[in-house]
């Protein structure tokens, strides 16, 4: 339904980190061209900061996809373990195995083994941790041990500790100077402006499928980098939620007061005023002063006429009650409807009926 109606072959803003979707916008090349560079020139110990919802995972599993077969890569995201946790993870990733009463030493035995093993191939061996801000401090310690892994002239693991801010926060203790002493290059993923969250969406929706003139137009799309803080997964939300009110109201374009109405929903205004990118003042009025309250009850509503047909001929639709009983600020939909007389699902089942259809 939803896909047909604006020509698309798939979902263009999904959850999931697919790196047929990432958009190497300027901050994304650089980090990614910073992360080669360091690994290719030896440098060892590589860190990347970025906030969540940037796209970081995605990044690396580029950064993997390009090394391809000249290194053995170890990637890590379970990273809430201490020490001996964190190097029972890489064995099992190596496909080696660890027995339960295996000790530390041991273990690094066998590991030193296959960096010999991967050096003397000529291919290098990358440890990427990712969500590094979970590591207990003796895990992290244990990482910088694992760094010592070298011979006189080059290293034997290149270790990529990636996480959020928190991990800038964990490294600049006074108790982690030698860690932060080992890391060679600090690459940082930094919010998106106006101009590269309309190139996001745009390369997004190309990738989906779309071909035809832009979906969201200026206005939408400078509220859009604004009230998401520039993050691309707040960018997702805010377009898939856009894309579907706007279907739900038969519209092929998306304007500034969709966006709007959207965020109030999701109640992104408190994460816009955080960043300090907040859309202006005149744009970040209440969706009510617009009017926008009615008209985006009245499109759920068509929503749910399209999912929740009347039962027979004559009778009310779930959607015709909704509409009839959203005060001025709208409520949710399926609150509302299950209250009725003819309601036959549980919200659990409306909410996968309705992601059903939008695929399909």
């Amino acid at each position: 339904m939803l896909l047909d109606h604006y020509g698309l072959r798939e979902q263009p803003f999904g959850v999931t980190p697919n790196p047929r979707f990432l958009h190497l916008g300027p901050g994304h090349r650089e980090a990614l061209a910073s992360l080669v560079y360091g690994l290719e020139s030896g440098r060892g110990f590589l860190a990347l900061i970025a906030p969540p919802g940037m796209g970081k995972t995605t990044l690396l599993f580029q950064l993997l996809e390009r090394l391809g077969g000249s290194a053995k890569t170890v990637f890590l995201f379970q990273t809430q373990c201490d020490a001996r946790g964190l190097m029972r993870s890489i064995m099992m990733d190596l496909g080696l195995g660890a027995g339960e009463g295996e000790d530390l030493v041991s273990l690094q035995s066998r590991l030193n083994q296959v960096l010999i093993e991967e050096l003397q191939a000529r291919r290098k061996f990358v440890l990427v941790l990712d969500e590094a801000q979970n590591l207990e401090d003796s895990a992290l310690e244990f990482v910088r041990m694992l760094s010592n892994f070298e011979t006189p002239r080059e290293k034997l693991m290149h270790i990529v500790l990636a996480g959020q801010p928190q991990l800038a926060e964990k490294l600049a203790r006074p108790s982690m100077v030698q860690l932060r002493q080992r890391i060679s290059m600090f690459i940082r993923l930094r919010p998106l402006g106006v101009a590269e969250t309309g190139e996001y969406i745009d390369h997004r929706l190309r990738v989906a499928g779309y071909s035809g003139s832009p979906l969201f137009d200026r206005g939408a799309v400078s509220a859009l980098a604004g009230v998401s803080g520039g993050i691309p997964r707040n960018i997702n939300n805010l377009c898939f939620n856009a894309l579907s009110l706007a279907y739900a109201g038969g519209r092929k374009t998306i304007d500034c007061d969709i966006v709007r109405e959207v965020a109030a929903d999701l109640d992104l205004g408190a994460l816009a005023a955080e960043t300090g990118l907040a859309i202006s003042s005149t744009d970040a009025e209440p969706a009510r002063a617009a009017g926008l309250d009615r008209r985006g009850a009245d499109g759920w509503a068509v929503m749910l006429d399209r999912i929740l047909p009347a039962d027979a001929a004559g009778a009310v639709s779930p959607a015709a009650r909704l509409s009839r009983t959203v005060p001025e600020r709208v409520k949710p939909a399926a609150a509302t409807v299950a209250a009725g007389p003819n309601w036959k699902q549980t919200v659990g089942s409306l909410a996968g009926r309705l992601r059903d259809r939008m695929v399909h």
